[in-house]
């Protein structure tokens, strides 16, 4: 077949619309790909092969500001050598007949502005991509358009010290002059936004599933202590849902990598999951921040969201309701059925504080919140499946997998599936649950009742002194933190302890301290450090122990406010955690750092080292987390040397928007300070424009 190409190309600079899935429809893409990490750049050939559904006037592909170098469509050439046509940002005019197998072929090159980030870490570099809502085509040619599902083999090339991960199974690896060739391949289509790339310093720990699917734990090279901690429970989650779901995982592996300043907490890559780096804990950090939930959150997506994708955002529930609902299961088979309640227990309190700040919105409504797609989502998925059965629930998500599998869905193509294996109409159920913004209230209290905890969650919030038995009289008796609480669940006693802390008229409120001090439980012992800000002198000893607990949320709690409530002892606890440093955002070492600087007789002759290394955390090679907790304590001190400035600056550039707009809220109070005014002015007149 012929095509009579007309030298014409339409250019509407990402305005253009995704190619409509009806007309034309790619397949495949093959792609090579050289990643210059020194020049942040991509130059790569792709190859789509594609077939033409109907007569056609265009062919449109989106990429967002990439130079075209090269230009065919099965044997007619186009060479892009025209000055004013290096900018590729629209369709591809001509006459196209309907016709099977057709190949574009794209020669190109970038320096993506966003979806694929270049970071520092430490002495090397890192590469990673974020395609959902920020979009592929910013530095891949693609499909933007969700419903065209494409398989996506990329072949990648970067420095030999590198290790390089994408989606699908790692065919070969070839080396030639200092470089080394990653060729990756997958089997199936998935949309482009699912498309990854990681590159850095890694090492790999590799397991397998109960039904043989490989799944490959990457971590950096220092960092082999962290691993069964960040990765813990990796294999039970992926058996249990593989079981739970009734689909076999229906890729070749499954990867996980961590990096640096990652837009999210995690991102569900085809086969491919990228998260932050500050999920990569260490054995302490576990009990207040861990990977648990994220982890089964995107490992769910593989079924909801990468298999079966949504049509448009009116459906975003499909992938992030059934994601939330099925990393809650994962979670009650390690944790239990009273932790499963506790979380919905949770979601319903933020789901009511939504409805309370009239800011409610259907679930069908593709301006939702997270919360609401999450959330809301996880309790439609539940409650439902309380109204049609076990049975009849999971008979429905299988079919419904099975079904669509590859596709792309709808609402109503689930429902549907649920209505034939129920054999019931759930047409009320859509209305109430799906299309009200109206939160059913009374509904998830009635949820909530089946359990014994949750019931009782929802019994202290309408009783004074939380009180769970009452006398001969029904007069209500005070709790006791374990001999009258149902067994073995913190966040009960949790809640009892924090009404009692904020009540001074409690009953027993000092027996109730006493028995959290005296315990074991870190969350008691946690509660105690977050909510007595004012420390009796009564409970001074008792609090002091809290600085030796295990957990770093309680010692740097209880290391501000014994220092805030006992002056005379301050020495005393700076040089008792003085070794601590905490998360990775290092939350106890630099509020250590701050207080050792504001005690005025405490090791004199370190103070400028305790300042430069609060300083030295600003750089931009430091983790985000970690320079915003520095700025933050720079502020709150009220000092800030010409380098912390610089950096503070770099940081208005920054590729995660909440800490670029931390630091230019914080830039714009120093340039009111006399102090700084005239030094921000300079830096900013030698320095890069800022952009938005």
């Amino acid at each position: 077949m012929r095509y009579y190409l007309l030298l014409l190309f339409a250019f509407f600079s990402c305005l253009v619309s995704a190619q409509q899935t009806d007309i034309v429809d790619f397949k495949r893409a093959e792609a090579t790909l050289y990643v210059d990490l020194s020049k942040f750049e991509i130059r790569g050939t792709i190859v789509y092969t594609f077939d033409i559904l109907k007569d056609t006037k265009y062919v449109s592909i989106d990429s967002k500001n990439l130079t075209i170098d090269y230009l065919k469509i099965n044997e007619i050439e186009n060479l892009i050598n025209l000055p004013n046509m290096k900018k590729f940002d629209g369709q591809i005019l001509g006459n196209f007949k309907i016709s099977k197998d057709n190949k574009l072929t794209l020669n190109y090159h970038i320096k993506p502005q966003k979806a694929l980030y270049f970071t520092e870490k430490e002495n090397s570099y890192q590469v990673w991509t974020q395609g959902q809502g920020k979009y592929t085509s910013n530095w891949l040619p693609s499909i933007d358009d969700m419903n065209d599902k494409i398989e996506f083999d990329l072949s990648i090339i970067a420095d030999e010290d590198y290790y390089v991960i994408s989606n699908g199974k790692l065919l070969n690896i070839e080396e030639n002059n200092g470089f080394k060739t990653w060729h990756y391949d997958m089997q199936h289509p998935m949309s482009s936004y699912l498309v990854a790339l990681a590159i850095g310093k890694y090492n790999k720990k590799e397991i397998t599933s109960k039904s043989g699917i490989p799944i490959q734990l990457y971590y950096y090279p220092d960092d082999s202590a962290k691993v069964e901690p960040t990765y813990r429970y990796t294999k039970q989650m992926f058996d249990f849902l593989e079981e739970e779901i009734g689909v076999p995982y229906p890729w070749q592996n499954y990867k996980q990598v961590p990096v640096k300043d990652f837009l999210y907490s995690g991102m569900e890559n085809t086969s491919c999951t990228i998260f932050s780096d500050d999920f990569m804990i260490d054995a302490i950090s576990f009990v207040d921040k861990n990977y648990v939930n994220v982890n089964a959150h995107e490992l769910a997506h593989q079924w909801f969201g990468d298999l079966v994708t949504e049509t448009s955002g009116t459906h975003h529930w499909l992938q992030e309701g059934f994601a939330t609902y099925y990393a809650l299961l994962a979670e009650r088979d390690i944790f239990g059925n009273d932790y499963y309640y506790w979380q919905l227990y949770q979601y319903f309190k933020e789901l009511e504080a939504q409805e309370q700040a009239e800011q409610s919105t259907a679930l069908l409504d593709p301006k939702s919140s997270s919360t609401t797609f999450y959330k809301k989502g996880a309790w439609v998925l539940h409650v439902l499946r309380e109204k049609v059965g076990d049975k009849a629930f999971k008979t429905a998500v299988k079919r419904y997998l099975n079904k669509h599998a590859y596709d792309n869905v709808e609402t109503n193509d689930f429902i549907s599936e649920v209505e034939k294996a129920s054999k019931m109409d759930l047409s009320n159920f859509v209305q109430v649950w799906l299309k009200n913004k109206a939160l059913p209230i009374k509904e998830m209290k009635e949820a909530l009742q089946s359990n014994e905890t949750s019931a009782f969650l929802l019994t202290i919030e309408e009783h004074p002194y939380l009180t769970y038995r009452t006398d001969a009289d029904d007069n209500y008796i005070p709790s006791s933190l374990v001999t009258q609480l149902p067994e073995g669940f913190y966040p009960i006693q949790v809640a009892v302890l924090k009404e009692a802390l904020s009540t001074s008229e409690y009953p027993t409120y000092n027996d109730l301290v006493k028995e959290a001090f005296a315990s074991k439980n870190l969350h008691l012992r946690q509660t105690l450090a977050l909510n007595m800000s004012e420390i009796p002198e009564d409970f001074q000893q008792d609090y002091e122990t809290l600085l030796k607990d295990q957990s770093y949320v309680t010692i740097e709690t209880a290391l501000y406010n014994l220092w805030a409530n006992f002056p005379r002892k301050r020495n005393e606890y700076l040089e008792q955690t003085q070794s601590v440093f905490g998360f990775n955002d290092y939350n106890v070492r630099t509020l250590w750092l701050t207080l050792a600087l504001a005690t005025q007789d405490f090791q004199t002759d370190k103070k400028q080292d305790f300042f430069e290394e609060l300083v030295s955390y600003t750089n931009p090679k430091q983790p985000f987390s970690l320079r915003q907790n520095a700025f933050g304590y720079l502020s709150s001190i009220g000092v800030f040397n010409e380098e912390a400035l610089k950096h503070l600056i770099e940081a208005t550039k920054h590729h995660n928007w909440r800490f670029k707009s931390f630091a230019k809220s914080l830039l714009e109070n120093l340039s009111e300070d006399d102090r700084y005014q005239s030094i921000i002015s300079n830096l900013q007149n030698n320095s890069n424009p800022i952009q938005d």
